[in-house]
């Protein structure tokens, strides 16, 4: 099916809530990110050999596959302080804004992998608003590809899952979404759109807003 059947197919559909996950979904840190993990892999020794590529996992699981289990609370946090401090270049995405605004807020959420701390930094160096509804690793036992986010995020905004769409651009993100039960939409770039198994996938934010209707909200595409 081609990728405009798609997004229509998916407009025709009314969502009682929209779930949004963060980095590459809404912001860009992708630069943030990937020189806070390498100054952290240089302060344990890997030196320049360490290569951050695994967008959207939690940051403990990428420590514990990296470290000795005694030493994953320590690295953990040391990691988290460094990301903290690195928000240069962090920017919202072209047309996020917009359509995070579109959002009623009663029928919106975040579910990101980051600690709600990094979460607030980054929203605030890219000039977005954090909704009432933000899950962040810190609220779950289980990150993505587990559902446990979405799950949650639903749960506290009183929607069912299946009533859900969740918009993300990573594999792992696309697969807690489906997981969840809920419709997916993507947003290709850190992923190529080849590479996102989703509802339907976009290619920017251009072109698209949430209109809200009777029971819901509804993807539209407005050019």
């Amino acid at each position: 099916m081609e990728r405009e059947d798609m997004l229509a197919g998916l407009g025709q559909h009314v969502f009682e809530a929209v779930l949004f996950d963060m980095d590459g979904t809404l912001i860009d840190s992708t630069g943030a990110v990937e020189r806070g993990w390498a100054r952290w892999a240089n302060e344990l020794g890997f030196g320049d050999s360490y290569r951050h590529t695994e967008h959207g996992k939690p940051a403990r699981d990428i420590v514990a596959a990296m470290v000795a289990p005694d030493q994953v609370e320590e690295c953990l946090a040391r990691v988290i302080e460094i990301e903290t401090q690195e928000t240069d270049g962090i920017h919202a995405l072209e047309g996020a804004a917009a359509v995070l605004d579109s959002v009623p807020p009663h029928r919106c959420a975040i579910v990101t992998s980051c600690t709600r701390g990094l979460a607030k930094v980054r929203l605030r160096a890219a000039g977005l608003d954090s909704p009432a509804v933000m899950i962040s690793f810190d609220d779950i036992e289980n990150g993505k590809p587990h559902p446990e986010g979405y799950l949650l995020a639903a749960r506290r905004l009183g929607v069912a899952p299946d009533r859900c769409l969740v918009v993300e651009d990573t594999p792992a993100g696309v697969a807690a979404g489906r997981a969840a039960g809920c419709a997916t939409l993507a947003v290709a770039g850190t992923f190529a759109a080849a590479d996102l198994e989703a509802d339907a996938v976009l290619l920017g934010w251009g072109g698209v807003r949430f209109v809200e209707t009777e029971g819901g909200a509804r993807l539209q595409i407005v050019s």
